[in-house]
């Protein structure tokens, strides 16, 4: 054998391969969960078929609940509270928007309340959330 000497075996190292794929799950997890994230208080959506992807930046999400009371973003606010929040985020961001985060559940007149408020502050853009119904149902 001219030049030649014992020949190595070529080995798969799977540990670093593991390591990569680790990393990648891990990558695509939080880029997910960061896709739909909601400032407001989990409630049941109401479901809808047209409904359309929101964006979060320069809102401000007013969640009503089944009982009727009125959360800012996840702090649980009083009315007057919330009309001096409407002010103060209409005067930081005039072209901000407000997302109605009501429950399913919720009385429409207290959900028509917020959107009447927000309309009287100045905020033109104010948005109602909704879960988009599977079709054919």
């Amino acid at each position: 054998m001219a030049g030649g000497g014992a020949r190595k075996k070529a080995r798969i190292e799977i540990i670093p391969l593991i390591d990569v794929i680790f990393f990648l799950l891990a990558t695509f997890v939080l880029f997910t969960l960061s896709l739909n994230k909601t400032e407001g208080i989990k409630v049941t959506l109401p479901q809808s078929f047209t409904g359309e992807a929101r964006r979060t930046e320069g809102t401000a999400t007013v969640t009503v609940t089944e009982q009727g009371t009125i959360a800012w973003n996840k702090d649980f606010i009083n009315l007057d509270e919330f009309l001096t929040r409407l002010k103060v985020f209409h005067s930081q961001n005039p072209d901000g928007e407000i997302l109605i985060n009501g429950d399913a559940e919720a009385l429409f007149n207290a959900v028509i309340y917020v959107f009447d408020e927000a309309r009287k502050a100045g905020i033109e853009k104010v948005k109602v959330e909704t879960k988009v119904r599977a079709a054919g149902r």
